[in-house]
């Protein structure tokens, strides 16, 4: 079997790149590959994003339609980058029905708000491309059901989002590393990874953090990744400028993995959610690392154990700095929940598992 696969490659800035390289590796065992072929192979395998790295993948993904991997399963972002005024209050009716023309309009008009507004998120609109593929393949629960309600006749696969163990960094390298990041020996250090986005909360972070910080001075949090809008990079300028914060821009894979080995906990908030399964907290987890994550049914494959829930809305805050303070009062506790979090993702996120259910569907 040739499979060809459309994606994102590295050194493209987003997680997406490294999961299909990673997938392809696995595959390619079984199976012949062919990066982004000019239709000679039995089975195409198109993976979408909801930015425009992904408007050529789109565009295949409708001309000869294949397997589709949801990795956002929002698609509303993309239209609002890719379509003009009239093309995308038509690809709205097509989702929603002629009544929603006056609410299309109000979206479109009221796009700069689109990175936090709950609307953007409520109408994802994954219709035509749902309809289109022979297959979707989603990682959660939440993504399964956003794409049943807009395609209710689609094939939906629920495959675990993959974790391909790294080349760990050494001990030493990880001392180093903090030393360098000039955190005193015992300190806490709290991470925030990946595309830095209105809805991954990096304001009430922040905030909770300068709270945190003034109670126990020997915690440290470290943001790391590139701001999604220049709008948001200047509304936390003074939050993200206190003491404790430490700034990283992207990292590329060697320096992620050195520095997601040197945290000891990582948030990873997300509201309103895209339905997404993050491809850094399958990582920390599966390098034995605590996450806080928002809770839904997006993280329900999660046992309770091996992570800590943060509601979403009034009682983020609140929540986050209960769990934050709570780990830096239980010496240990951080660690157990790794343990367990990591024997999860062995168990169900391997590479090898996860590769053997994709063949399963591409056959």
């Amino acid at each position: 079997m040739k499979i060809g696969l459309h994606s994102p490659l590295p050194p493209a800035p987003t997680g997406v790149a490294d999961y299909a390289v990673s997938l392809a590796d696995a595959l390619r065992r079984h199976a012949e590959i062919a990066f982004e072929p000019d239709g000679d192979a039995d089975v195409d395998l198109y993976h979408l994003g909801n930015n425009q790295l992904h408007r050529e993948i789109y565009r295949r993904a409708l001309a000869r339609p294949g397997v589709v991997v949801l990795h956002d399963a929002v698609m509303q972002h993309f239209y609002l980058g890719a379509l003009d005024e009239p093309a995308y209050i038509a690809e709205f009716i097509h989702n929603y029905g002629e009544w929603h023309r006056d609410l299309a309009r109000d979206l479109w008009l009221e796009r700069r708000r689109s990175a936090q507004d709950p609307r953007y998120f409520e109408y994802p609109m994954l219709r035509r491309i749902g309809e289109a593929a022979r297959a979707v393949i989603v990682h959660n629960p939440a993504a399964a059901a956003r794409v049943r309600r807009h395609a209710p006749s689609a094939r939906i696969v629920e495959i675990p989002h993959l974790f391909a163990h790294p080349a760990r960094p050494r001990e030493y390298e990880v001392l180093r590393l903090r030393q360098r990041l000039g955190l005193a020996p015992g300190s806490f250090l709290f991470g925030v990874f990946g595309h830095l986005r209105e809805s991954k909360r990096l304001a009430a972070i922040l905030k909770v953090f300068s709270r945190v910080r003034a109670e126990r001075p020997k915690s440290a949090l470290l943001v790391a990744g590139e701001f999604a809008s220049s709008d948001l990079a200047r509304s936390v300028a003074l939050l993200a400028a206190q003491p404790g914060v430490i700034r990283t821009g992207y990292l590329v894979e060697r320096d992620f993995w050195l520095h997601a080995s040197a945290v000891d906990a990582c948030i990873n908030l997300r509201y309103p959610s895209a339905g997404e399964t993050s491809g850094i907290a399958i990582r920390l987890m599966g390098i034995a690392k605590t996450l806080l994550v928002t809770d839904g049914p997006e993280v329900e494959r999660f046992p309770e154990a091996a992570c800590l829930r943060v509601d979403g809305g009034r009682a983020e805050e609140e929540m986050l700095e209960a769990y934050m303070l709570w780990l830096l009062e239980t010496p240990g506790a951080a660690a157990r929940i790794g343990r367990l979090a990591a024997e999860h993702i062995a168990a169900h996120h391997s590479v090898e598992l996860v590769a053997r259910r994709y063949l399963e569907v591409l056959s």
